[in-house]
């Protein structure tokens, strides 16, 4: 192919990085670009990555910036440096045309490694309120890329495109609602509520849910609890009859969405852009201890859409749950306007917005 380009794409650290960048390899690896992907190692990308063996894969050791006058920024200087040079092996090995980092700071080391061998470089940002560490990778860059407008003015500096943050291809074709249902084991007539606590665990929202499930004996639960906590909240649920499933680990997102009516979940910017790419309602029960309390402000824009509800964990007890699940769920119209609302709010084209970027270079 003529101007065919190597493109590295850094997505390691968390799933909300990963499954950006797995869509924006899957878009290259489509147009005939030669990809590939730099992941951490930590097991959820480990367990991520397994499904897309199609896909080139790297591991690079992934590092968190502590605070900067912390004594702890010695041996992160350290690794920082080791990391910056395994990835300007890596990138000089490969041939590199093009570095896009996913975000955080797994993306910062091979950003400037790439700057420094004459790479075009990029970032994308998925976030309301961007990280810190994207904030400084994107001295590097030759444009940063971003998921919401509402980020744009923490970039003032930098070329800035808005893309809006790619879905990865399994969900772009989705199965029907019976079909999901009937691999799911679940009835396709009944309503069918999601629950995801995310990759940083939700441990009293899982608890809640259970509350509110036995309240609500006629819908339908899907919830992914994550591994460490599948084994206490299987205790907690007691048998439901086969109405409320229990995941700990989903590697068939694209059934799950099929059978979603509303989904009760953390506000991370890359599930933010999988329910709005698919049109769902939500409530959203932003992580506590995001860095810079970032999930609140990704909530905020869709609770300002009228997509979701915004409910902060301290608030939120399982009688609120149950009565905002009913006001949704059993009002047609409100579920038709929010899904209408989340659906505006998607970008479709997100993956062929930023791969664009990157052959325009």
């Amino acid at each position: 192919m003529e101007n065919q380009k190597k493109v590295i794409v850094a997505c390691g650290g968390t799933g909300g990085h990963l499954f950006p960048g797995v869509a924006v390899a899957q878009e290259l690896k489509q147009r005939g670009h030669e990809v590939k992907l730099l992941i951490s190692e930590k097991k959820v990308d480990a367990e991520a990555s397994k499904k897309y063996g199609d896909l080139d894969f790297a591991t690079v050791p992934a590092i968190a910036k502590p605070a900067t006058l912390s004594l702890k920024m010695i041996p992160f200087l350290w690794k920082f440096w080791k990391t910056k040079a395994k990835c300007t092996q890596i990138l000089k090995d490969f041939g590199v045309d093009a570095v896009i980092g996913m975000g955080g700071f797994t993306s910062m080391p091979p950003v400037i490694a790439g700057k420094k061998l004459g790479a075009k470089t990029y970032v994308h940002d998925s976030n309301a309120l961007p990280g810190k560490a994207n904030r400084m990778t994107a001295r590097w860059c030759d444009a940063v890329l971003l998921g919401l407008e509402a980020a744009k003015e923490y970039f003032g500096g930098s070329k800035v495109e808005i893309t809006g943050t790619p879905v990865r291809e399994e969900l772009q074709n989705i199965p029907s609602r019976e079909e999901a249902a009937k691999k799911l084991d679940l009835d396709p007539a009944k309503k069918t509520v999601l629950v995801m606590g995310g990759s940083q665990g939700a441990k009293n929202l899982n608890s809640l849910v259970v509350e509110a499930s036995k309240a609500m004996p006629d819908i339908q639960f899907i919830q992914i609890t994550g591994n460490l906590d599948h084994d206490r909240v299987k205790d907690e649920l007691g048998d439901t009859g086969g109405r409320h499933k229990l995941i700990a680990f989903c590697d068939d997102m694209a059934s799950v969405y099929a059978v979603t009516d509303v989904v009760v979940m953390r506000s991370g910017a890359s599930s933010l852009s999988e329910i709005s790419y698919l049109g769902l309602a939500s409530i959203l029960v932003p992580y506590p201890y995001a860095a810079d309390d970032h999930q609140t402000k990704n909530a905020e824009v869709f609770e300002k859409a009228e997509a979701a509800l915004l409910r902060q964990e301290r608030e939120l007890d399982a009688g609120m749950l149950v009565a905002d699940l009913s006001s949704i769920l059993l009002e047609t119209e409100k579920l038709v306007n929010m899904s209408a609302a989340s659906a505006a709010l998607g970008v479709k084209d997100a993956a062929k917005r930023v791969c664009n970027v990157i052959e325009k270079g």
